[in-house]
Protein backbone atom coordinates (compact mmCIF):
# COMPACT_ATOMS: atom_id res chain seq x y z
CA UNK A 1 0.00 0.00 0.00
CA UNK A 2 1.09 3.74 -0.79
CA UNK A 3 2.62 4.66 2.06
CA UNK A 4 1.21 8.34 1.43
CA UNK A 5 -2.40 7.09 1.61
CA UNK A 6 -2.09 5.62 5.07
CA UNK A 7 -1.63 8.87 6.24
CA UNK A 8 -4.53 10.67 4.63
CA UNK A 9 -7.33 8.89 7.07
CA UNK A 10 -5.40 10.14 10.14
CA UNK A 11 -4.70 13.40 8.31
CA UNK A 12 -8.64 13.71 8.31
CA UNK A 13 -9.38 12.85 11.74
CA UNK A 14 -6.75 15.12 13.14
CA UNK A 15 -8.61 17.69 11.04
CA UNK A 16 -11.81 16.73 12.36
CA UNK A 17 -10.51 16.91 15.52
CA UNK A 18 -9.20 20.17 15.52
CA UNK A 19 -12.20 21.93 13.52
CA UNK A 20 -14.57 20.12 16.62
CA UNK A 21 -12.43 21.75 19.26
CA UNK A 22 -12.55 25.04 17.53
CA UNK A 23 -16.52 24.87 17.36
CA UNK A 24 -17.54 23.68 20.64
CA UNK A 25 -14.31 24.93 23.00
CA UNK A 26 -15.07 28.32 24.64
CA UNK A 27 -11.35 29.39 24.76
CA UNK A 28 -10.53 28.36 21.15
CA UNK A 29 -9.49 31.37 19.18
CA UNK A 30 -8.86 29.76 15.59
CA UNK A 31 -11.95 30.52 14.20
CA UNK A 32 -11.98 34.26 15.29
CA UNK A 33 -11.24 36.29 18.37
CA UNK A 34 -13.96 36.14 20.84
CA UNK A 35 -14.10 37.74 24.61
CA UNK A 36 -14.09 34.59 27.26
CA UNK A 37 -12.39 36.75 30.17
CA UNK A 38 -12.23 39.53 32.18
CA UNK A 39 -9.15 41.52 32.43
CA UNK A 40 -9.09 41.70 36.09
CA UNK A 41 -9.85 38.78 38.43
CA UNK A 42 -11.78 41.15 40.45
CA UNK A 43 -14.13 41.52 37.90
CA UNK A 44 -16.93 39.06 37.52
CA UNK A 45 -19.10 39.02 34.27
CA UNK A 46 -22.77 37.59 34.43
CA UNK A 47 -24.13 36.93 31.26
CA UNK A 48 -27.83 35.48 31.09
CA UNK A 49 -28.65 33.30 27.79
CA UNK A 50 -32.41 32.76 25.97
CA UNK A 51 -34.25 35.24 27.96
CA UNK A 52 -36.36 37.45 27.73
CA UNK A 53 -38.37 35.27 29.89
CA UNK A 54 -41.39 36.97 31.44
CA UNK A 55 -41.77 34.54 34.18
CA UNK A 56 -38.20 34.84 35.31
CA UNK A 57 -36.43 38.02 33.76
CA UNK A 58 -38.35 40.18 36.15
CA UNK A 59 -37.54 38.36 39.12
CA UNK A 60 -33.98 38.32 38.02
CA UNK A 61 -33.86 41.89 37.34
CA UNK A 62 -34.98 42.72 40.94
CA UNK A 63 -32.27 40.46 42.32
CA UNK A 64 -29.88 41.67 40.57
CA UNK A 65 -30.82 45.40 41.67
CA UNK A 66 -30.53 44.43 45.24
CA UNK A 67 -27.06 43.29 45.09
CA UNK A 68 -26.31 46.29 42.57
CA UNK A 69 -24.66 43.84 40.20
CA UNK A 70 -25.10 44.79 36.63
CA UNK A 71 -25.46 41.93 33.73
CA UNK A 72 -25.21 41.24 30.18
CA UNK A 73 -28.24 39.37 28.83
CA UNK A 74 -28.18 37.54 25.59
CA UNK A 75 -31.48 37.66 24.07
CA UNK A 76 -33.46 35.68 21.50
CA UNK A 77 -34.55 37.67 18.77
CA UNK A 78 -38.34 35.76 18.63
CA UNK A 79 -38.70 36.14 22.42
CA UNK A 80 -37.61 40.19 22.34
CA UNK A 81 -40.91 40.51 19.51
CA UNK A 82 -43.10 38.99 21.58
CA UNK A 83 -41.63 41.32 24.44
CA UNK A 84 -39.91 44.00 23.72
CA UNK A 85 -41.51 45.99 27.34
CA UNK A 86 -39.37 43.42 29.22
CA UNK A 87 -36.20 43.68 26.68
CA UNK A 88 -36.41 47.76 26.67
CA UNK A 89 -36.73 47.21 31.24
CA UNK A 90 -33.57 45.26 30.83
CA UNK A 91 -31.68 48.30 29.23
CA UNK A 92 -33.74 50.89 31.46
CA UNK A 93 -32.08 49.55 35.04
CA UNK A 94 -28.90 49.44 33.46
CA UNK A 95 -28.02 45.98 32.38
CA UNK A 96 -26.67 45.31 28.77
CA UNK A 97 -28.44 43.34 25.68
CA UNK A 98 -26.59 40.96 23.34
CA UNK A 99 -27.55 39.15 20.38
CA UNK A 100 -28.33 35.22 20.68
CA UNK A 101 -29.81 35.19 17.34
CA UNK A 102 -33.14 34.60 16.08
CA UNK A 103 -33.96 31.28 17.09
CA UNK A 104 -31.23 29.78 18.42
CA UNK A 105 -30.11 27.11 16.03
CA UNK A 106 -26.80 25.47 16.22
CA UNK A 107 -24.67 27.40 13.98
CA UNK A 108 -21.87 25.19 13.27
CA UNK A 109 -24.61 23.18 11.14
CA UNK A 110 -25.47 26.38 8.68
CA UNK A 111 -24.03 28.07 5.92
CA UNK A 112 -22.83 32.08 5.78
CA UNK A 113 -26.51 33.07 4.44
CA UNK A 114 -28.00 31.65 7.18
CA UNK A 115 -25.53 32.50 10.21
CA UNK A 116 -26.27 36.50 8.86
CA UNK A 117 -30.39 35.85 8.76
CA UNK A 118 -29.91 34.46 11.83
CA UNK A 119 -27.95 37.33 13.86
CA UNK A 120 -29.63 40.25 11.10
CA UNK A 121 -32.84 39.08 12.30
CA UNK A 122 -32.15 39.24 16.11
CA UNK A 123 -30.27 42.25 15.55
CA UNK A 124 -33.59 44.18 14.03
CA UNK A 125 -35.83 42.75 16.77
CA UNK A 126 -33.56 44.74 19.87
CA UNK A 127 -33.45 47.72 17.44
CA UNK A 128 -37.05 47.65 17.66
CA UNK A 129 -37.39 47.29 21.26
CA UNK A 130 -34.93 49.39 22.26
CA UNK A 131 -33.69 51.87 19.43
CA UNK A 132 -30.35 50.27 19.46
CA UNK A 133 -28.70 47.25 18.29
CA UNK A 134 -26.45 44.82 20.10
CA UNK A 135 -22.61 45.32 20.23
CA UNK A 136 -21.93 41.57 21.41
CA UNK A 137 -23.30 38.27 19.97
CA UNK A 138 -22.85 34.78 22.21
CA UNK A 139 -23.38 31.82 19.54
CA UNK A 140 -25.96 29.63 20.78
CA UNK A 141 -24.20 26.60 22.69
CA UNK A 142 -21.12 28.24 22.27
CA UNK A 143 -20.83 26.36 18.56
CA UNK A 144 -18.84 28.09 15.95
CA UNK A 145 -17.55 27.87 12.13
CA UNK A 146 -15.87 29.81 10.22
CA UNK A 147 -18.15 32.38 9.48
CA UNK A 148 -19.89 32.82 12.59
CA UNK A 149 -17.30 35.47 14.16
CA UNK A 150 -16.58 37.39 11.26
CA UNK A 151 -20.43 37.65 10.21
CA UNK A 152 -20.75 39.05 13.96
CA UNK A 153 -17.79 41.34 13.11
CA UNK A 154 -19.84 42.38 9.56
CA UNK A 155 -22.88 42.59 12.06
CA UNK A 156 -20.87 45.40 14.39
CA UNK A 157 -20.59 42.83 16.82
CA UNK A 158 -18.04 41.31 19.04
CA UNK A 159 -18.29 37.85 20.16
CA UNK A 160 -18.34 36.33 23.67
CA UNK A 161 -18.32 33.10 25.16
CA UNK A 162 -17.27 32.56 28.79
CA UNK A 163 -14.89 30.56 31.38
CA UNK A 164 -17.53 28.89 33.43
CA UNK A 165 -20.65 27.28 32.10
CA UNK A 166 -22.47 25.28 35.47
CA UNK A 167 -25.44 24.00 33.23
CA UNK A 168 -28.36 25.51 34.96
CA UNK A 169 -30.53 24.85 32.59
CA UNK A 170 -30.21 20.77 33.76
CA UNK A 171 -29.82 21.78 37.50
CA UNK A 172 -31.30 18.75 39.66
CA UNK A 173 -31.44 21.02 42.48
CA UNK A 174 -30.15 24.58 43.69
CA UNK A 175 -27.33 22.81 45.87
CA UNK A 176 -25.97 21.00 42.64
CA UNK A 177 -26.06 24.26 40.72
CA UNK A 178 -23.98 25.81 43.70
CA UNK A 179 -21.76 23.69 43.94
CA UNK A 180 -21.37 23.73 39.75
CA UNK A 181 -20.53 27.36 40.51
CA UNK A 182 -17.82 27.50 43.36
CA UNK A 183 -15.01 27.86 41.52
CA UNK A 184 -16.01 31.70 41.12
CA UNK A 185 -15.73 32.11 44.99
CA UNK A 186 -12.17 30.18 44.91
CA UNK A 187 -10.99 32.26 42.05
CA UNK A 188 -11.81 35.66 43.87
CA UNK A 189 -10.18 33.73 47.36
CA UNK A 190 -6.67 33.15 45.03
CA UNK A 191 -7.00 36.47 42.82
CA UNK A 192 -3.70 37.68 43.63
CA UNK A 193 -2.17 34.41 41.64
CA UNK A 194 -4.56 35.26 38.77
CA UNK A 195 -4.00 37.30 36.10
CA UNK A 196 -7.67 37.36 34.49
CA UNK A 197 -10.99 37.03 35.96
CA UNK A 198 -14.48 34.98 34.94
CA UNK A 199 -17.22 35.10 32.91
CA UNK A 200 -20.17 33.31 33.71
CA UNK A 201 -23.16 31.70 31.38
CA UNK A 202 -26.33 31.77 32.82
CA UNK A 203 -30.02 31.16 31.48
CA UNK A 204 -33.12 33.57 32.71
CA UNK A 205 -35.12 31.63 29.45
CA UNK A 206 -35.14 28.36 27.72
CA UNK A 207 -34.57 28.56 23.80
CA UNK A 208 -37.29 26.15 23.36
CA UNK A 209 -40.30 28.00 24.80
CA UNK A 210 -40.95 30.94 26.44
CA UNK A 211 -41.63 31.04 30.00
CA UNK A 212 -39.08 28.06 31.00
CA UNK A 213 -38.81 27.39 34.60
CA UNK A 214 -35.42 29.02 35.61
CA UNK A 215 -36.26 29.38 39.83
CA UNK A 216 -33.02 27.38 40.59
CA UNK A 217 -30.99 29.82 38.57
CA UNK A 218 -32.48 32.51 41.17
CA UNK A 219 -32.51 30.65 44.23
CA UNK A 220 -28.47 29.88 43.54
CA UNK A 221 -27.69 33.31 42.32
CA UNK A 222 -29.73 34.65 45.65
CA UNK A 223 -27.42 32.55 47.87
CA UNK A 224 -23.80 33.12 45.66
CA UNK A 225 -24.55 37.14 44.81
CA UNK A 226 -23.49 38.29 48.36
CA UNK A 227 -20.77 35.99 48.91
CA UNK A 228 -19.28 37.09 45.68
CA UNK A 229 -19.33 40.59 46.68
CA UNK A 230 -18.28 39.90 49.73
CA UNK A 231 -15.26 38.35 48.33
CA UNK A 232 -14.21 41.64 46.92
CA UNK A 233 -15.61 40.76 43.43
CA UNK A 234 -17.21 43.72 41.03
CA UNK A 235 -19.75 42.58 38.75
CA UNK A 236 -19.32 44.15 34.92
CA UNK A 237 -21.06 44.08 31.90
CA UNK A 238 -19.02 42.76 28.89
CA UNK A 239 -18.62 46.44 27.59
CA UNK A 240 -16.85 47.01 30.73
CA UNK A 241 -15.12 43.67 30.28
CA UNK A 242 -13.62 44.44 26.82
CA UNK A 243 -12.27 47.84 27.64
CA UNK A 244 -8.74 45.97 28.25
CA UNK A 245 -9.31 42.35 26.16
CA UNK A 246 -8.26 39.38 28.04
CA UNK A 247 -8.49 36.85 25.62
Amino acid sequence: MNPWLIGLPAAALGGSAVASFAAVNSRSQIFGSTVCRTPSPRQLALTFDDGPNPRITPQLLDLLDQHEAKATFFVIGRFVSRCPALTREIVERGHQIGNHTETHPNLFWLGPQSVRQEMRRCQEAILAATGREAEYFRPPYGYRNPWVVPTARELGMRTVLWTLLPGDWKAPSVEWLRMRMRSIAGHAQNAGRRQTGDVLCLHDGAHRTLGGDRSSTLAALGYCLPQWRDLGLKFVTISEAVKHPAC
